[in-house]
């Protein structure tokens, strides 16, 4: 990856003014800028001929491009990256918006699904841009265990949390599972789990069989260890990540170009795959990350940008994101802020009612 900041030392003062009025204006409208419309705006007063000098000047650094036949610039991938890691001037949080985020949490409840769905949405209203927010796995301490079966090879499993919470899951039994061997089953699960959370139980749970083996029934233990009734409950990743605001992408898109690639990240987003992937991008550090086009490898054959940050429970470890996807010309300016205190604030409540 090219040294910016090395190459901003050797970028005069007005290379640097036409470069960062270049991306201002782009990011602002979209539109390709011409040296006309810059003329305009330049703290010092110069000619549109030197302008367009610089601006090749620029595109000759691969900085700045030129889409189709048109006489004006647009920052390139590599230019949008340097502006983003040298350029941008990020503020606080608009007032407005941070008391519409706050608002996500006025109706009180210990319904976390609902208030990150809230959030969500929030996100994606403050943004125009599509929201992502990685919901965490259920990690409250179990109270109890029951298996109940409902065909021969079907069966639910119910959780019951010691927080109030229950959770009730449809799975495939390992063939020949009887009555008594569920109650067995449960049984076992019930002595490990009391206190425990999934994480916590799934550690346990194959070194106690291995120590217990003559004190289980054959066909309760290839319950207990098949685990599918607790830790690989089909679609459950899939309810992780929550997307909103997708119909925000088409706002002012004509080209069929673009439409081609909103079209591709609506199937990466109805898929919602990788969300494993989603998390690592946000674990090498606190704080918010830009992927911009083809940096973004959840993404990349979109070409959008994503704004991401990750946000953490009471022990500082991570347990979720939230993000915002879009086009690269997003107002990085305002949207990094917004997804920063989105993602603290998700976090510290989380941690508050954990303790609650």
């Amino acid at each position: 990856m090219p040294d910016h900041s090395q190459i901003l030392s050797e970028m005069n003062e007005r290379s640097k003014e036409v470069f960062r009025r270049v991306v201002e204006s782009y990011l602002a409208s979209g539109d390709p800028v011409g040296s006309r419309s810059l003329t305009r705006s330049m703290s010092e007063k110069v000619s549109a001929a030197t302008i367009r000098n610089v601006m090749q000047d620029l595109e000759f650094m691969g900085l700045l491009g030129s889409p189709h036949v048109s006489a004006g610039r647009v920052p390139t991938q590599m230019g949008l990256r340097m502006f983003i890691d040298s350029l941008l001037e990020v503020g606080a949080v608009e007032a407005q918006d941070r008391e519409r985020i706050d608002a996500t949490l006025a109706p009180e409840g210990r319904d976390v699904a609902s208030l990150l769905d809230r959030v969500g949405s929030a996100l994606s209203g403050l943004t125009q841009g599509a929201s992502l927010v990685l919901a965490p796995k259920y990690e409250a301490p179990i109270r109890h265990i029951e298996f109940v079966a409902l065909a021969p090879d079907r069966a639910l499993v119910v959780l019951v949390f010691a927080d109030g919470h229950v959770e009730n899951r449809v799975f495939a039994p390992p063939p020949g599972q009887t009555p008594s061997s569920m109650r067995e089953a449960g049984n076992f699960l019930n002595a490990l789990a009391t206190g425990r959370t999934i994480s916590e139980l799934r550690q346990v749970i194959l070194t106690e069989i291995r120590q217990r083996r003559q004190e289980i029934d054959s066909l309760a233990r290839e319950l207990v260890e098949s685990g599918v009734a607790l830790w690989e409950n089909p679609g459950e990743s899939g309810e992780r990540l929550i997307v909103r605001g997708r119909g925000n992408l088409l706002e002012g898109t004509t080209e069929a170009e673009d439409l081609g690639r909103i079209r591709i990240l609506f199937d990466d987003l109805e898929r919602k795959r990788d969300i494993a992937e989603f998390l690592e991008l946000t674990e090498t550090g606190e704080g918010v990350r830009i992927f911009i086009g083809s940096e973004n490898k959840l993404f990349s054959l979109s070409g959008s940008s994503l704004v991401v940050s990750p946000y953490m429970n009471a022990d500082r470890k991570i347990i979720g994101a939230v993000g915002v996807i879009g086009p690269t010309r997003l107002n990085y300016g305002r949207i990094v802020p917004i997804v920063d205190y989105t993602a603290q604030l998700v976090g510290r409540v989380l941690s508050e009612r954990s303790k609650g």
